[in-house]
């Protein structure tokens, strides 16, 4: 049987990664979809910024497989970009995750823009002009303001045949503005299926004459920016039962808040501004069901006897996720290392 393994890696564009992909068909006699079954390969740096022309050649590494229901013996290989002597390439975040033994969990609530390709504007938003004020769109059902839920309902059955661990889709406050939740055990593996999820869901979008709009702000105005809210906790977090704790961590972030932002995504200043749900960039906050603090501690955790997660607010929606986990795990972990629960 020829399968088709879609390799799929981050190019060296800055400030903003963009997915790239191609396609590699070999013959196996009974392939199982693992790892171990299909090999690294290559591809041309120089055309991605990720190399020069007298040294183009950039290694795919393959670390996660899943199947693409898309596709008749399809399989999307997430991969990560390595030098030619085997070390991680500078545009490898994945391999800077401080997570080996997958103690860090999240989940990433992913905001988005659905586009009409002809008009570049949102669905729903007419030429020239805008539609009624935001308010009715969130969460609604209907066509006079739901707009792209074939595309939505579309891309969540995918995500769930390709075995990515997919837990909901809700329209968002704008108009033609949604979102999808993930959650994975591990830091690296919920940065792989977010990647692949957004693959799935950009290259649908080439049936629908649509593309998706990750900047953080493409409406400029009284409407919503775009998120992507990084719930995450590990096994102090989990198991302290110690609000003391959760202080402790929560403060952790106040004196490294610019590393934070510097990793949270482009243009992430026009969606941080204190309004439409956001805590100002300028600053750090957090409280209980706060969602106008930079870091929300849910009420379930407090419920709970402060046995939980963090929702950290301030990620955009065109932010790295393998960079936005490491940079949490390691500002989590300096908690760890001075606190005794």
């Amino acid at each position: 049987m020829k399968v088709k393994l879609e390799y799929i890696w981050l190019d060296g564009y800055e400030p903003t990664q963009n997915m790239r992909s191609k396609t590699k068909v070999e013959e196996h006699e009974n392939f199982q979809g693992t790892l171990e079954e299909i090999g690294n390969w290559s591809f041309d740096g120089s055309s991605t910024r990720q190399a020069t022309g007298d040294s183009s050649d950039c290694m795919l590494k393959p670390v996660a497989i899943y199947p693409d229901p898309a596709r008749d013996n399809g399989w999307l290989v997430m991969c990560e970009v390595m030098n030619a002597d085997g070390t991680p390439h500078p545009s490898n975040a994945r391999a800077t995750i401080e997570d080996e033994e997958d103690d860090f969990w999240f989940g990433f609530e992913q905001e988005y823009f659905i586009m009409d390709a002809e008009t570049e504007l949102p669905l729903g938003f007419p030429r020239g002009g805008f539609p009624g004020p935001q308010g009715q769109y969130y969460c609604s059902v209907g066509g006079r303001f739901t707009k792209g839920r074939d595309l939505v309902e579309e891309h969540a059955d995918l995500c769930i045949a390709a075995g990515i661990n997919f837990e909901g889709i809700n329209q968002e406050v704008a108009s033609g503005q949604w979102e999808f939740q993930l959650f994975a055990k591990g830091a690296k593996k919920a940065g792989d299926e977010l990647w692949v999820a957004r693959y799935l869901l950009d290259r649908l979008t080439e049936s629908y004459g649509y593309y998706i709009e990750y900047h953080p702000k493409p409406i400029k105005g009284d409407w919503n920016g775009s998120g992507m809210h990084a719930n995450f906790s590990n096994t102090l977090l989990r198991t302290c039962g110690s609000k003391e704790t959760y202080m402790a961590v929560c403060e952790a972030f106040r004196p490294v808040r610019q590393d934070h932002i510097d990793v949270y995504g482009a243009h992430n200043e026009q969606r941080l501004t204190g309004l439409h749900e956001t805590a100002s960039i300028h600053e750090f906050s957090y409280g209980v069901s706060d969602r106008g603090a930079s870091i929300r501690i849910p009420l379930m955790t407090v419920n709970k006897g402060w046995k939980g997660y963090l929702e950290d607010r301030r990620p955009a929606s065109n932010a790295n996720p393998y960079k936005v986990a490491a940079r949490i795990i390691k500002t989590v972990k300096s908690v760890e290392a001075h606190t005794v629960v």
